[in-house]
């Protein structure tokens, strides 16, 4: 299905421009596609940003009951040059975008944690020196200080979690 678009032209995979320079991705096509298991595929391989990954470790990781499930949503990964495919058969992750609940999630090594982890621990550890600060020196903390700290530290913990339990993977 090919659609013209402004000068450019749309298909299944995303934007391309017709002079036929480096591909131009839709977010909002790639958002559509990156899915499913398709985004459990990619999940995985995010976490492996330098190490290429075979089929069989892609379908024995994710849980997938044939290779060829893993090869699909591979070959539509690398279809939406998101991976690399080597000539030994192995795959590796080319470049990261964030759509989807990607947008919320940040890269510590190889991990994806949520973004609001940092807040939390943030506002968290304000709280907690600022009482420690109150209780050796001879001050009252404030109501509203403490107020504000418990609410906005329930909050992002919340969030955080709800983000935890939301990831592919």
């Amino acid at each position: 299905m090919v659609r013209l678009l402004s000068g450019c032209f749309t298909n299944a995979i995303g934007r391309f421009s017709v002079s036929g320079d480096e591909a131009k991705f839709d977010l909002a096509v790639l958002e559509s596609q990156l899915k499913g298991k398709t985004l459990l595929v990619y999940w995985y391989l995010l976490q492996q940003p330098s190490h290429t990954v075979g089929v069989r470790e892609v379908q024995r990781a994710l849980g997938f009951s044939s290779p060829s499930i893993a090869v699909h949503h591979l070959e539509k990964l690398h279809g939406l040059k998101l991976i690399n495919k080597k000539p030994t058969g192995e795959y590796v992750l080319v470049e990261e975008v964030k759509v989807g609940i990607l947008r919320f999630f940040t890269r510590m090594g190889h991990f994806l944690v949520p973004r609001y982890l940092f807040y939390s621990i943030l506002i968290s550890t304000m709280l907690v020196a600022y009482l420690t600060l109150c209780a050796l020196a001879p001050m009252t903390p404030s109501y509203f200080a403490v107020a504000f700290g418990l609410v906005a530290g329930i909050v992002l913990w919340i969030e955080t979690a709800r983000l935890w339990r939301s990831k592919p993977f």
